[in-house]
Order: structure tokens, then C-alpha cells, then sequence
């Protein structure tokens, strides 16, 4: 009975059935109430995202496979002292974390969240170490800035770590095959014991259902957790341990289909991934986008707003510069100072948004190759050790049947195994180097990285996403859109890196797609935090504050790890002058993630608008240690110290920001500032010249040309230069600024300061 009751709730678990599998599992735990039962069913709900019923089955246990699942469902019920309890087990020292690399990783992720960098880093390594394909624990060190070298982590090592991995699990599977022909119940080609029917199952096991209740420990772990079998070692020796900690956040996340549909001649059909996620857990808080807000009105006497069209919570640049650039075809980014010659976003090269062709690639980047959206879970399709039943009693896991149910011609053993592990990881190096130099916001070497892709892991999801995000970082948003509208295309089930894009839809005032992106976001998932970015974005562009903070508060309600929901809802209170809730907003997105290098920019700029210079400085400086190449950072840095008198020390600031982004007139135009407060005027007008080639159309550059003039008692040049500055129609307050200044043009600079 016992062993029927497992198979049914496995069954309805693979078929994706969790009502059917939790009442079927309670029947189980009704008739024999054993621990390892006890687990089986807290998987059961964690699969249901029913992790308070988890919490409350398992509270109490001591079992190595129990205090991991348990843990899980404190991680994710946001219990996070009573998750570390049940791993680390503070009690007993010299027990050994649960679950091997899996629990080492989840113990990463509960340190990270308590702000003990030092540990999290050190888990994170263990668990690289236990399991060198769990690209998780690596993408958690990159966001860290804590992450080595790709090539010194995916290197052959590794490869001999998952070989020897691997010949463990294949003389495992032959063992229990062997044990299967003991039996004479399947036959020595395939090794299936759900196969046998329920009938058949009792009469195998009529005489051995108590020891078999005693020694079954095989489990499904929720959200593709692997779990561990009472003889199959230690807890580490799964393949692939992938787990994902975040699985109350993805909808209907079910065990892969055993591999029996494989065609006999050893080819696996076409078939969706193991993971069947709507959309990416991992990276929702990894490049959080940059969104700027300039208010001038405290900072200079003629121009109220640097940029009149702009609003003051996220420019990165001369307002109306990033509109006009977004007709421009220009090949060079230079976000991080470099040339950027070999990009090719361009309207000529994807005019019809297609996936590039296989030919050679050695100049055109967007021809070359990327990675699938599965990169995270390498073994996508063995993340869930499904416990079956074996004619022995003894416990077979979904991998270890899997394998035995693989077609005849794959040689999982010997030189093809350490073929295909070095294969693997050396598509992880790439992958990896290019995302932890990402994380560096090393953009332009991230690029170079991800272009020596192969065609087909270039052309998915995940790797053009990660490329949306490096052009947005280097402030190129008309390529990061088209990067990641081509990730839309090739995966438009992933909600991965949206948020951003809908923010580059944001920069560029593309006001029709932003919204049409929202709508589609919130049908394809109500429940993602990136839908409700989106939608609060699209309500931000209308100038509808409020509307905006209460999607970004969905956001975080949903998510409440999610850094980038946090900080909008500071930008939106900002907006709307409310301070004191806008530092506590971009506070809650730092005790997320201390590297969220938009959150101290925001704390800034707050108080930078309140005049208290200090706290200003500390927090650029912080953002700028982060994030070194934004000119952006730079430029508001310098305009900090400028206002602390430093004015040395600004100007060279501004220089800096200026070479890291020659298309960003906002350094041009506050070094020209400074200038003209140091009086030196010849000097600030040669500043101001130039950038008008940059930004022709911006009142402030003009209405700063015209003081400078009235200042050389050059009146006809100053009443031209705030003529023209008024026909470029600038915000009502820089209006009457200029007006004024029109009026006491006569008035000497001496009598017009005692006024």
C-alpha cells in the first residue's frame, strides 16, 4: 500500500497535479507516519507554493533531508534566523550542512540577506566547490563583486569534479539495474519501475513495505531543489544541484518529464526546458537600470531645471538629448570611455528584428551567438530527483532512473563524459566572465565577452537581456532597446531584465510601447514584479506620481528582495517632494542589496536637493565605487564638491566625466558652471561653445552664455543669447529667471547682488 500510495503522489506530481499528490500524500502520512513521508508531503506543498504548510510539517525534525526542506520554507516564508538554525544547526557544530552544494547555497542566500557579506561569499564558494556547475552560487558572487575570474572557477577541476560525480551516479544506475535483474521484473534494456503497474508493484513488495518504509529517504524538493536518497552517499553527490530557493515566486514549477519519449536512435526529441518558469528568479535584483532626476533649481541663478523637458528624477543626460539621440544611427557607446566600434544595433543591420544568420561573425557582434534562458540550471532536466520505487525496495531517483531510460547510443561514462564537461564548462567560462564583468559595470568588456558566444547560446533570452542591460548602463538606450526587444522575440515567456527595458522606454519617451509592454507584461504574469516596474513606469512618463508609487509598492509587495521595486518607489516619493519616505525607500533597496549603486545615487540626490552637502558627497562616493564609469555619478559628484567649495577638486571631477562620456553634455555644462563661479568667464564661454554642438536646443546652455555676457557688460550678446533661450521654450520657472535677469540687464553686477 505504501509503495502505491508514493508512486501516485510522484505520478501527480510529474503530471503536474499537487492537489491530487498533497491528498493522496496525506492518505500516505495517515497510514504510515514516518518522517521521510512527512517529507515527501512538505514537498508536496512547497510544489503548490504552499510553503507555511511546509514550515508547520516539518518544524521539529532532525533529518538531514527535513532541516534542508524546512529551511527552504522558512527562506521563502522570510524566516530567515529560523532557515540558518535548521542548516547550520548552531547546537551542533560538527554537523554538516544539509544537502550538500544545494544547502550550502541556500545558506549563501540567507547570509546575504542579513548583510554578512564574509559568509555569504564563503558558502557560495563551498558550494561552487561541491557542485562546479551550479551557476547559481557564481551569479550570486558576481552581484557581490566577490566572484573570481571565470576561468579560475569553470576549469578542468571542475571538469574532474563533475566527471567524477557523474561515474558515481552511472555505477549507482548499475547497481540498481543489476538488482532490477535479481528480480527478473524489467528487463536489462529499460530500468522503469513506474512502468509496472500498481497491482504489480504490491505483489513485489508485500513482504518488504516495512523495510522499505524504514529506509526510504528520496524526496522531491520544491523549485527544483535536488534531493537526496538514504544510500546514495553523501548529500552533494547529485549531478546537477540547482536549487532555487526563490520557488514560491514561480508559478507551477514542475519535475521534468522522464526522458522514455527518447527516440531510439539515441536522439532526444525537441522538447521545452526543464525549467518551465514564466520568468527569471535569479537576476531580478542583479543590474538594477539607472533612472536620473536633475533639479537645478538650488544650484544655479538662471536656469531652474538643467533640462526644462525632462523631469527631475532620472536624467543622465542634457534634457532632450536622449529623444533626439533616438533617431540617430550612431555606432559608438562610450559609456565606459571606449569605442564601441563593433556594435551593430543599428536600424540597417536589424530593420526586421530577426535572429541574425549563421554566417561569420568576426565584425558584427549582433551576428554572434547566445546562450538559453536554461544557462542557469545547466541540468535543467535532472533538478528534481523524483524518488521511484525499485523492485528491491530500495529508492530510485527521477536522475538515477533517467538514466537508465536515456537512449542506448548516449555513452554517459569515460572520455565522452569529460567531453562533455569540459564542453560545459567551457560555455560557463564565457558566460560567466561576461556576467561578472557586467556586475563590475565593465560594459563594453561584458560585450566583448558575450560576443564570442556561439550562435546558437547568443541568439536566447538570458544573454541578450544581459546585453540590454550593459548598452543601458553605458547610457545607449536605442540599443538596449533593440537588445532586448530581440530577447522578447526569443523568448517571450521570460520576463527577464523588463524592468529595465521598460526604463529605456522611459529615457527614450517612447511613450505607445512602454504601455503596449506593460499591458503584455501584466497578462503574461500578474504576480512578476517586472509587470508591475513596468506599469509604474508607464504611469511615471504621464506624470501620475501616485498612480506610479502604487505599482511600484505591488512590486515590492510581491517581491520584497526585488532592490530595483524599492528604489522606483523612492524616485516616485522624491518626486513629489517627499523626502523623508524617499530615503527610507532607497534604504530598504541597500539592505537588499548593498551594491545597488542606484539607491545611493538616489540618497544623493535627495540630499543634495536639501542642501546638506555632506551627506551628498558620502553617498556619490559610494554609488561611484560601485559603479566607477558613470559619467553620470561623476558629474553630480562634482557638482557636490562645487557647492563644498572644493572647487579644484570638482573640475576634475567634471573632466573625468566628461572623458568617460563625451556624448553626456551634463559635465560640460556644470564644469562651465564652476568656471564661471571661479570668474573664469573666456574659459567657461570656450566650455559653453562646444557644447552647443552637442545640445543645440538647450535654454540653460544659452541662458548661462547670456549672464556671462551681461558680466562682460556685452549687453547685445546677453539679450541675444536669453532671447534665445526663451524661444526654446524652457520650464515656466527658468522662464521667469531669464526674464528677470532680462529685466536688471542694465543693472551692474555689483548693485544687482545688494538688491
Amino acid at each position: 500500500m505504501e509503495a502505491i500510495l508514493v508512486d501516485c503522489v510522484q505520478s501527480s506530481l510529474r503530471h503536474f497535479m499537487c492537489r491530487n499528490a498533497i491528498f493522496m500524500c496525506e492518505r500516505l502520512c495517515a497510514e504510515f507516519p514516518s518522517e521521510t513521508n512527512m517529507q515527501l508531503l512538505a514537498a508536496c506543498y512547497l510544489q503548490n507554493n504552499q510553503a507555511y504548510a511546509a514550515y508547520h510539517i516539518l518544524k521539529g525534525t532532525q533529518m538531514a533531508q527535513s532541516r534542508y526542506l524546512f529551511a527552504l520554507s522558512c527562506f521563502q516564508m522570510d524566516l530567515l534566523n529560523e532557515a540558518e538554525m535548521a542548516l547550520s544547526q548552531t547546537n551542533d557544530p560538527t554537523s554538516e550542512v544539509p544537502n550538500g552544494a544545494a544547502g550550502q547555497y541556500l545558506l549563501g542566500l540567507i547570509y546575504r540577506y542579513t548583510d554578512r557579506k564574509k559568509s555569504a561569499v564563503h558558502h557560495f564558494n563551498q558550494a561552487l566547490s561541491l557542485d562546479p556547475l551550479l551557476w547559481a552560487a557564481y551569479e550570486e558572487l558576481c552581484i557581490l563583486g566577490a566572484a573570481d575570474e571565470a576561468a579560475s572557477v569553470f576549469n578542468e577541476a571542475a571538469s574532474l569534479c563533475v566527471q567524477k560525480k557523474h561515474e558515481h551516479h552511472g555505477s549507482q544506475s548499475q547497481i540498481l539495474a543489476a538488482s532490477t535483474e535479481d528480480h527478473n521484473v524489467v528487463s536489462n534494456k529499460s530500468f522503469v519501475s513506474e512502468d509496472a503497474s500498481p497491482r504489480q508493484l504490491r505483489h513485489m513488495h508485500s513482504n518488504s513495505l516495512r523495510e522499505f518504509s524504514g529506509n526510504y529517504n528520496g524526496v522531491i524538493a520544491s523549485g527544483g531543489v535536488t534531493s537526496q536518497s538514504l544510500g546514495s552517499g553523501p548529500a552533494n553527490n547529485a549531478f546537477c544541484n540547482t536549487p532555487s530557493p526563490m520557488a514560491s515566486q514561480i508559478s507551477g514549477l514542475a519535475p521534468p518529464p522522464v526522458c522514455r519519449n527518447a527516440q531510439q536512435n539515441g536522439v532526444h526529441p525537441s522538447a521545452p526546458s526543464g525549467d518551465n518558469s514564466m520568468r527569471s528568479t535569479v537576476n531580478s535584483n542583479v543590474q538594477p537600470p539607472r533612472r536620473k532626476f536633475v533639479d537645478e533649481g538650488k544650484l544655479r541663478k538662471i536656469s531652474g531645471r538643467l533640462f526644462s523637458d525632462s523631469g527631475p528624477r532620472r536624467n543622465s543626460r542634457l534634457a532632450g538629448e536622449s529623444a533626439s539621440n533616438t533617431s540617430s544611427n550612431a555606432s559608438v557607446a562610450s559609456g565606459n570611455g571606449t569605442s564601441n566600434s563593433s556594435k551593430f544595433l543599428g536600424s540597417s543591420k536589424l530593420s526586421s528584428m530577426t535572429l541574425r544568420s549563421m554566417t561569420t561573425r568576426k565584425s558584427q557582434p549582433w551576428s554572434s551567438e547566445n546562450i538559453d534562458e536554461g544557462v542557469r540550471d545547466v541540468c535543467d532536466d535532472s533538478r528534481l530527483n523524483i524518488p521511484t520505487v525499485s523492485p528491491s525496495g530500495d529508492c530510485i531517483t527521477l536522475e538515477q532512473d533517467r538514466s537508465n531510460k536515456c537512449p542506448v547510443g548516449t555513452n554517459m561514462s569515460g572520455p565522452n563524459l569529460l567531453s562533455g564537461a569540459l564542453e560545459i564548462l567551457e560555455l560557463l567560462r564565457t558566460l560567466g566572465e561576461g556576467f561578472r564583468l557586467l556586475c563590475l559595470y565593465r560594459c563594453q568588456d561584458a560585450l566583448d565577452i558575450y560576443n564570442k558566444l556561439p550562435h546558437k547560446h547568443y541568439n536566447t533570452g538570458w544573454v541578450l537581456s544581459q546585453i540590454g542591460k550593459a548598452y543601458f548602463e553605458m547610457v545607449d538606450y536605442l540599443e538596449a532597446d533593440r537588445a532586448f526587444s530581440l530577447a522578447r522575440l526569443t523568448s517571450p515567456y521570460s520576463l527577464e531584465g523588463l524592468d529595465v527595458h521598460s526604463t529605456v522606454l522611459y529615457h527614450l519617451k517612447e511613450d505607445m510601447k512602454l504601455s503596449y509592454l506593460a499591458q503584455e507584461l501584466i497578462s503574461t504574469d500578474k504576480l512578476a514584479p517586472q509587470s508591475w516596474c513596468a506599469m509604474g513606469n508607464c504611469y511615471s512618463s504621464q506624470k501620475d506620481h501616485e498612480t506610479a508609487l502604487r505599482n511600484f509598492q505591488r512590486a515590492v509587495q510581491l517581491n520584497s528582495r526585488f532592490a530595483y521595486a524599492h528604489t522606483l518607489c523612492g524616485h516616485e516619493y522624491v518626486a513629489v517632494e517627499d523626502f523623508e519616505n524617499g530615503i527610507k525607500s532607497y534604504q530598504s533597496a541597500l539592505r537588499v542589496d548593498s551594491r545597488h549603486y542606484n539607491a545611493w545615487y538616489g540618497l544623493g540626490m535627495v540630499y543634495l536637493r536639501q542642501e546638506k552637502f555632506e551627506f551628498s558627497e558620502h553617498h556619490f562616493r559610494m554609488a561611484l565605487q560601485i559603479n566607477p564609469h558613470s559619467s553620470v555619478i561623476m558629474s553630480y559628484l562634482g557638482t557636490t564638491l562645487h557647492a563644498l567649495k572644493k572647487n579644484e577638486e570638482a573640475l576634475e571631477m567634471m573632466e573625468k566625466a566628461i572623458l568617460a562620456d563625451k556624448k553626456n553634455p551634463l559635465p560640460m555644462y556644470q564644469k562651465a558652471n564652476i568656471l564661471v563661479s571661479m570668474e573664469k568667464f573666456d574659459a567657461a564661454l570656450e566650455v559653453l561653445e562646444e557644447l552647443k554642438e552637442h545640445a543645440p536646443r538647450e535654454s540653460s546652455v544659452y541662458a548661462l552664455m547670456g549672464k556671462i555676457y551681461k558680466r562682460h557688460n556685452i549687453h547685445d550678446k546677453a539679450m541675444l543669447h536669453f532671447g534665445l533661450a526663451l524661444d526654446l521654450r524652457p520650464s515656466a520657472t527658468d522662464v521667469a529667471t531669464i526674464k528677470a535677469a532680462i529685466e536688471k540687464l542694465h543693472v551692474p553686477d555689483e548693485l544687482e547682488d545688494s538688491l
